[in-house]
């Protein structure tokens, strides 16, 4: 018999691809996906349940199905379409915090189970002037999130983690995916680099990680079928600036002072782009960079492009810019990124 996957969230595009991939793995028996709203594409051999993961419903769901194998891709950063986990604030914080409560404690008292795997993300670790070069899984925000997704990740992983303790007998595989990009990716940073002229925080260039799509559900089915516990940063090797990423998409760009940035993301409303927040704010400032020696040496994933080229193919997917770009800047030489590696604190 092979694994019997329940995978959370199949209503967004990443999680449909994602049960969609499992589905079809020879060592996978049979895929069972949830989300309070049915998927808009059809999930071939998966088996979809309407419930709301903040409902104790789910626990039937998990024993009804001899799960043993769940994948918790449902924490999110922007509300999800209409008919989802609600437009507001409140409403994503309950669904992120609480449906993950929920579905731990039916986790808990499910017998069969033997495989948690839970995206994450880099967010924990915040953004902040005192950040270190990379922070490695065992490191802390400098400045702890009050509010927002971050938050509610910080919250989410607190509660895993205390899952973990009880369950000693569940390996429990927490994936801290940088940012995703590729085709057909949206979210409010990839809406944010659709603009046609883009805001940047005056006197400041970030650091960036981006992980491409594919290799972002390659990451996620490798831990689903590997078994791995602990934490890991999943992202692209290598770093871009801000200004490197904006100039590559041909973009013009605006310098702004930070408190400014939410106001042009208000502004910027009516072409598509979601409000910026302030955490996305933050990060615009300062960037973010996680070492991923974890990934590669204990999870035993590599993933196929780096952070440039991620971006790079994210970027053909955009219609052309305002501005032209030299062939150096489309086709970067090897080497010409700042190398991804462990360090001490920025100077």
């Amino acid at each position: 018999m092979g694994r019997v996957v329940l995978v959370t969230g199949v209503s967004r595009d990443i999680g449909g691809r994602f049960a969609r991939r499992i589905a079809a793995d020879p060592a996978v028996d049979r895929v069972i996906g949830v989300d309070v709203v049915p998927p808009r594409t059809d999930l071939g051999d998966v088996s979809f349940v309407r419930a709301d993961i903040r409902n104790p419903v789910i626990a039937k769901v998990i024993a009804g199905e001899e799960v043993d194998t769940v994948v918790h891709m449902s924490v999110q950063a922007a509300p999800a379409r209409a008919g989802g986990p609600g437009g507001s604030r409140t409403s994503l914080k309950e669904h992120n915090v609480i449906g993950t409560m929920q579905l731990l404690a039916a986790c808990q008292r499910a017998p069969r189970l033997e495989r948690l795997v839970v995206k994450s993300s880099p967010s924990v670790y915040g953004s902040s002037s005192r950040d270190p070069a990379m922070f490695t899984e065992d490191m802390a925000a400098r400045r702890q999130p009050r509010s927002g997704y971050a938050k509610d990740v910080l919250e989410v992983e607190g509660y895993v983690r205390g899952f973990a303790r009880r369950r000693p007998d569940v390996a429990v595989a927490l994936l801290r995916a940088a940012n995703a990009v590729g085709p057909g990716v949206s979210s409010p940073l990839t809406d944010y680099f659709r603009l046609p002229v883009v805001p940047t925080v005056l006197g400041h260039d970030a650091r960036l990680q981006f992980l491409h799509v594919s290799d972002l559900l390659g990451a996620l089915h490798h831990a689903t079928l590997g078994g791995v516990h602990g934490s890991f940063n999943v992202a692209g090797d290598r770093i871009l600036m801000l200004s490197q990423a904006v100039r590559r998409l041909g973009r013009p760009t605006v310098p702004v002072p930070a408190f400014a940035v939410d106001a042009v993301g208000g502004l910027t409303r009516q072409t598509g782009v979601r409000r910026a927040q302030s955490e996305l704010t933050g990060f615009l400032t300062f960037g973010r960079g996680v070492d991923t020696t974890r990934m590669r040496e204990v999870l035993g994933f590599r993933p196929a492009y780096t952070t440039p080229e991620a971006f790079a193919d994210f970027g053909r997917s955009l219609a052309p810019g305002l501005l032209a770009r030299p062939r150096a800047e489309r086709e970067p030489a090897a080497g010409a990124e700042p190398a991804l590696t462990t360090g001490g604190d920025r100077a």
